[in-house]
């Protein structure tokens, strides 16, 4: 049974915002937009990362949160001083609110599970299916709120799905050529543990995106990337002890560091500002810009040739970025994770 705390609508609970909004609302989203696209960027980085990293991957990704949690408790520190917090007064942001533990433990079963996958099918297999987090997020607005997507919203998330699925292409191409000329038998009851290892890091991610957005209706991005990071890495660290957890080099360290710095603070953070402005169903579209990142920091950094398929895929994920947009500016009225918050 859903949390009925998690699944309130803004009309169930009216939010009085601590500070004045600024600039028109279309203003306001675009610079949402703009920061949860740089934030897909900073989260583009973290499979490099995990590839250099001396520590285990779940210590990989304990380590992450771990490391940011310093300036991650700066951060909700001043925020709290400025009083910028979105609820009806500053004693609310430090009360516990069960949502923020929901979201560590989805974004902790995001990691671990996308982590294992990697280890029961093909990376390209596994990357594909946690990129399907925005049909998941769209299915569960539907199904909790009632909010039937438009012709145009799925039309723009079918050719994002088609766009990701060509900057995977060559990949996908390669792992398919190996698995007809060197998979041992039995490895297709391998394979399908890890899909459906891949296909529970989307619907993990997803629940961790819409929780999100309900908690930046009461609660400053400092404030909500403090905790969260905070519950998902004391989640994961009894599974990271019983890997390889400590690096053996300052080089492993500056991995994690880099880690923490570019995929938890700058890019989950930037993410978590931006669904304060963006229904949660949008924002998770727009983050279709992590692949195509991802393949380009896999260019300048590991040498690993673009194809023109790859480019013409991040043609297709922008314009279909472009589409959502427009497709979202056209429904009348206000989503259930359409958040009007300044902060």
């Amino acid at each position: 049974m859903p949390n009925p705390e998690l699944c309130q609508t803004p009309g169930a609970r009216p939010v009085r915002s601590a500070a004045p909004e600024r600039g028109t609302p279309g203003a306001r989203q675009a610079i949402a937009l703009g920061a949860l696209m740089l934030g897909a960027i900073g989260i583009g980085s973290a499979g490099i990362f995990v590839r250099l990293s001396e520590t285990g991957p779940v210590a990989t990704a304990f380590w992450r949160g771990a490391l940011a949690l310093p300036l991650l408790g700066l951060w909700a520190s001043i925020d709290a001083r400025r009083g910028k917090v979105h609820g009806s007064d500053a004693d609310r942001s430090r009360r516990f609110d069960v949502r923020l533990l929901w979201a560590g433990v989805f974004f902790a079963g995001d990691l671990a599970l996308w982590h294992w996958s990697l280890l029961e099918t093909s990376v390209a297999a596994s990357t594909l299916e946690a990129n399907l987090a925005p049909i998941a997020v769209t299915l569960i607005a539907w199904v909790l709120w009632r909010e039937r997507p438009s012709r145009g919203f799925l039309a723009a998330l079918a050719c994002a799905v088609a766009g990701v699925m060509l900057i995977m292409s060559p990949e996908l191409g390669r792992e398919a050529t190996a698995a007809a000329s060197a998979i041992p038998r039995g490895i297709a009851g391998h394979r399908s543990l890890g899909d459906l290892l891949g296909l529970a890091t989307a619907w993990f991610y997803a629940g961790y995106l819409i929780v999100i957005a309900r908690l930046r209706a009461s609660r400053s991005a400092g404030n909500v990337m403090f905790w969260v990071t905070l519950a998902f890495t004391v989640l994961l660290l009894p599974l990271a002890l019983t890997e390889r957890f400590l690096p053996h080099s300052l080089t492993g360290w500056s991995y994690l560091i880099g880690l923490a710095l570019a995929a938890q603070f700058f890019g989950q953070g930037l993410i978590v500002y931006a669904l304060a402005h963006l229904p949660a169903t949008f924002g998770s579209v727009g983050l279709y810009v992590q692949p195509i990142a991802a393949a380009v920091y896999a260019w300048l950094l590991l040498g690993e040739r673009l194809t023109l398929a790859q480019v013409a895929g991040a043609v297709v994920v922008l314009g279909a970025i472009a589409l959502a947009r427009r497709a979202q500016a056209r429904r009348p009225g206000r989503s259930a994770l359409a958040l009007h918050t300044p902060n």
